[in-house]
């Protein structure tokens, strides 16, 4: 495994102490609600509303950590012809449902029944956005399963040292947004881009080298399940790079469009 791609594994603690996760090989603290999420308007640290918040916060980066566990386990069938590891994946996309139904409404509760000042309120339809982001990470990595599995009984196409360079830096996107969000980090949003250019350039280079090629012999699927692939590589990092745009949009309160 890339040292630029190691799992996020969250150990999340109960109390004061917030959570801890391992993303690039660190140990990365996320603050409990007051510390990293409290707006200016906010006299008591620990009130009800911010529990709340904290409680999403952390059930979030629990989401992101699945999906993180999906995107390995796709990355591992495509490349690595690991079909075993598929068996996880319809598992953990149960789980990420329920993550994404539960924060998605008790983000709209918050906000109807809360009544928050300007910045909570970004905070929460941040949320919103990026749990819809992060599930759709997740439904694109079981797409990929699935196209590892049909592509297993083909011969390994010249593209794939491409496309395997195309995983790895959405994968290490999607960790970085992941970060982003745990430390408040708005800044982000700037390598985030550049690893995105790289996404479109290696999706721009495969689609070239598959749209040019003329000598077919035998089926043409493998040549439409990697075009598949590459789309969905794309879309996966697009998604990832829109979570650190929604960090971005708490601390700003300016929006970015979406890719």
């Amino acid at each position: 495994m890339s040292k630029h791609t190691q799992n996020i594994s969250l150990a999340v603690y109960n109390g004061t102490l917030g959570c801890s996760f391992l993303v690039h090989g660190r140990l990365v603290h996320l603050y409990p609600y007051g510390k990293a999420f409290l707006s200016d308007s906010s006299s008591q640290e620990s009130s009800p509303f911010q529990k709340k918040i904290r409680v999403l916060e952390q059930d979030i980066l629990r989401m992101g950590s699945l999906v993180e566990k999906s995107c390995r386990l796709s990355h591992e069938a495509m490349f690595g012809r690991n079909l075993a590891a598929l068996k996880e994946i319809d598992a953990i996309d149960r789980e990420v449902d329920v993550f994404y139904r539960r924060i998605d409404v008790e983000s709209a509760q918050l906000m109807a029944i809360a009544s928050p000042a300007a910045k909570d309120l970004r905070i929460l339809n941040a949320f919103i956005q990026m749990v819809r982001d992060l599930e759709r990470v997740g439904d694109y990595a079981e797409d990929l399963g699935d196209l590892a599995v049909k592509m297993f009984p083909y011969p390994v196409h010249e593209c794939m040292s491409e496309l395997e360079k195309m995983s790895t830096t959405t994968r290490t996107m999607l960790a970085k947004s992941l970060v982003a969000v745990a430390e408040l980090d708005g800044e982000a949003r700037g390598s985030l881009e550049s690893l995105d250019d790289e996404v479109d350039a290696s999706y721009e280079l495969i689609y070239e080298r598959l749209a040019s090629q003329h000598d077919f012999r035998g089926s043409l699927e493998p040549i439409m399940l990697l075009t598949l692939s590459i789309r969905c590589l794309e879309r996966m990092a697009d998604h990832a790079n829109n979570v650190a745009r929604r960090v971005n949009y708490i601390i700003t309160g300016h929006h970015h469009k979406d890719g």
